[in-house]
Order: C-alpha cells, then structure tokens, then sequence
C-alpha cells in the first residue's frame, strides 16, 4: 500500500496557506486605509490586484522550486530558494504599487512588504521544521534498502543513518552473489521498500540480472537509485543535454564560469570585506592584538601556506591562538590540543580568530563564502584518494562555507567519511552557487559565531 507522500498530497494545502498569509495582509491593509467602508468599484480593483498577486506567487514557485521540496533537503538550500522567492515577490509588490491605482498600495508598500517577509519567513520556517520534527518521529517515513554495497553506499547509508529529519527507514539485506528474486520481491512486500540504492561502482550485475532486476522494481513500483562513485568526479564534470530525444553527456559549466557571475561574486566580496574590515575590525583587531601579546609570548598574527584559486599557493591571515610551536605547519589541532593558549580556546570557539581573513579577501586571496582552505598537508594528504577534491579549487577559498554551516568541520568522528561529507558539500556549492545562496550561509555563520559551534575547536 503506498503511503501518503508530502509533495503529492500536501503541496496544494501549503500554497493555500501561503496564498491565505497575502490575501490576510492585502485586505489588512487595504480595510485599513479604506476605512472599512464598503466602494464596489474599488473593491474589484483590489480583488483583481489580489488575484495578480496570488497568480504571481504560484508562476514564481516553479522558478524558485519553493514547493520542490525532497526529504533530504537542508535548511541551507530551503533558506535560500525561500530568500530568493520572497524578495522577488516583495519587488512584484512595489512595482504593482507603482503602476496600481490602488492608494494604499502606494501609501503602505513598504510596511506591506514587511508584513509579507516576516509572515512568509516564519510560516514557511515553521512548516520546514515541523515536517522535519515529524519524521524525526518516526511518521512520514520513506522505507529503503541498499542492493550490492560498498564504499559509495557507505557514506550515503552513514548520512541516511544521522539525518533523522530526513525520514528515510534503511531495511538491510543479505548481499548475495547471485539474486535471488523470489525472495527480493518478498523482501520489498513485507517491508514496504520504497527505494532501492544500487551503486554504480559495484561489480555490475549479469544483463539477465539487471533486466529482472529493473522489471520487477518497476512491476511492483520501486524506485532505483543508482550511487555515483565516490571515488570519481565524472558525474560533477557532466550535465545531461539532449539531441532531440536522445541524452548526451556534455561538459558542466559551472555558476562562476560565467563573467557575471564572477563580477557580482568579486563585487560583493569587496564591498562585504570593507564593511567588515571598517565597521569591525578597526576597533576590535586592536583590543585582540593586546590580549594576544599578555596571553602569550609571540606573534599576533599567524600566517600559513594554503592552496586556493587553481591551487595557488597564498598565506591565510589568523590570529594566533597557539603558543609558538615548530608543529603548526605539519600537525592538525585535536581536541583538547595542549598548543592552543587560554585566549586561544575562545577565538576559536568564536570562530574570532578567522577575521583577519578579510584582508585575504579584500586583496582577491580568498572569498568570503567557499570550500575552507585546508593546510597543505591535509590537502596532499586526501587529493589521490578523493577523485573529486580538485573541484574545490574551481573557486576561490572561503571564510566560510556550506560545509562548514553544516557541521563538517573540525578533525572528529571517521574522517574518512567526514572528509567526503565535506568535499561533497564543497561540490554541491560549486556546482550550485547563486548570491542568495552565499548570503543564507554568511547569516547561518553569524547565528553559529552567536550560538557558538559545537565543532569548532
């Protein structure tokens, strides 16, 4: 029996709800300005602009994708379609106003356009993480099995198994040489398999096999999933283009290879490192280089070789937080690392020591979002044995990043599986960058700089 599904059933309920939240703060403001007085002709004419409106909302979500929203979806991404999706609403609203005759369009447009943002930005939040929570529960859940594993599947079963939020129920079978599919459709019946995950790296099955395989799933409605090889990076280096119907792998160009993109990107990181550099660190640097020189003997700042732009060697600009030691440039920080001073401890946990990074990017080093610069040791260390590192170099390197907000930092756990999480993270935002995304990141590392982060060490 199929279960309900989110984006089936409940698309429609959230775009009436959505559509509720405008038409509540259209008429507010409308019924306010006009006194509550009832004027047909004016009536129609606002009921026309609410109708606009609402048309404009639901045309604009299926670029934006707000409603396209997978169970593996994080906040990050959610945050920045929403961003996107609001302010390019909100600036449907003005222009209306401006070519409207409707009075109170003109009059209120900008206090309407805040109604609409925090309105919009709570519920949407709201919806998000309740789903979220729901499924953290055990509801909603979406049953899947993994088929031929091995290092590929690994992470993504590793993933699937700490994401609770996403929803997904892993049912383990036996892995076996042959298949036997009596007893694999028997498997998907009693367990409600929804989703199969078969790895593209595995030993590929016989063509009798394979065959069965796709006509039993789609017989009794199971979807396949292949898992790319986490050891390559073709899949990164590829888009899908077609020649009439027929699909043709063809080179990626990716978000920033593009001028335009690459200027706003420049730009931005230039006048956000000049606001930062002027605004914060022109009094703070000071009051920080002092208690750096009574906390320890030594330098204030730290200077260390990292790989950037094409893998060009630069020096990242820190505060010093360790004592002087001949091991910084050949030895990562532990937990607990006796190196770090007392006033250390804190610039990391706060994530202070990175601001003089800035000037890194003021004078065009790194950005202020991207793939964390890594020392030259680690990136050596882990170039062979990921496939796919070389595509953090795409970019310039970042004082922030994706990876970073969400949680892949710092030296713990399996840094096997860790530092593929971290380079998956680091593709996904080269191959997916847009503005809007980089400043959901910048506000997600400010509220984890205020917060503090668990992982910072």
């Amino acid at each position: 029996m199929q279960k309900l599904r989110f984006s089936r059933y409940f698309k429609v309920i959230f775009i009436l709800l959505d559509i509720i939240v405008i038409a509540g703060v259209f008429l507010y403001f409308f019924l306010k300005n006009n006194e509550f007085k009832y004027d047909h002709d004016i009536w129609e004419q606002n009921m026309l602009s609410l109708a606009l409106l609402g048309f404009f909302w639901i045309l604009l979500s299926g670029r934006t994708r707000l409603y396209s929203i997978p169970r593996n979806l994080t906040y990050t991404i959610y945050l920045e379609r929403l961003v996107t999706h609001i302010f390019i609403f909100i600036f449907g609203v003005v222009l209306l106003a401006k070519v409207s005759n409707n009075s109170f369009l003109k009059e209120d447009r900008f206090m309407i356009a805040l109604s609409l943002l925090l309105l919009l930005f709570i519920l949407k939040s709201l919806l998000f993480f309740t789903l979220k929570y729901v499924r953290t529960l055990g509801i909603n859940h979406r049953n899947v099995m993994f088929l031929r594993e091995d290092s590929s599947t690994e992470i993504l079963r590793n993933i699937l198994n700490e994401r609770k939020d996403y929803g997904f129920k892993i049912f383990d079978y036996p892995d076996e040489k042959k298949i036997d599919f009596e007893k694999l459709t028997l498997f998907w019946e009693e367990n409600g398999i929804h989703t199969i995950y078969l790895s593209n790296e595995a030993v590929s099955l016989p063509k009798n096999e394979e065959r069965e395989l796709f006509r039993l799933a789609d017989l009794h409605k199971i979807k396949i999933s292949l898992v790319p090889s986490i050891l390559k990076n073709n899949f990164f280096q590829y888009d899908i283009a077609y020649i009439e119907t027929q699909p043709i792998l063809v080179r990626a160009k990716f978000p920033l290879d593009f001028l335009t993109n690459a200027v706003l990107k420049r730009t931005f990181d230039i006048l956000f490192s000049i606001a930062v550099l002027a605004g914060v660190c022109s009094w703070l640097f000071p009051i920080i280089a002092l208690l750096i020189m009574i906390d320890s003997r030594g330098s204030v700042f730290f200077l260390q070789k990292r790989y950037g732009y094409h893998d060009q060697v630069f020096k990242c600009f820190k505060f010093r937080t360790m004592y002087v030691n001949s091991d910084a440039a050949n030895k990562t920080t532990e937990h607990n690392d006796k190196r770090i001073t007392p006033l250390g401890k804190f610039l990391r946990k706060t994530s202070i020591d990175e601001l003089p990074q800035f000037i890194n990017v003021l004078i065009g080093e790194m950005s202020v979002v991207g793939p964390r610069p890594h020392m030259l040791l680690v990136d050596d260390f882990y170039k062979p044995k990921i496939g796919r590192y070389f595509v953090r170099s795409m970019v310039k390197p970042g004082i922030t990043g994706l990876a970073q907000v969400n949680g892949l930092r710092g030296d713990f756990g399996d840094m096997n599986i860790e530092m593929h999480k971290r380079i998956l993270a680091d593709a996904f935002y080269v191959k997916n960058w847009t503005i809007s995304l980089d400043l959901v990141i910048i506000l997600k590392t400010i509220f984890l700089v205020v917060r503090g982060d668990k992982n910072a060490i």
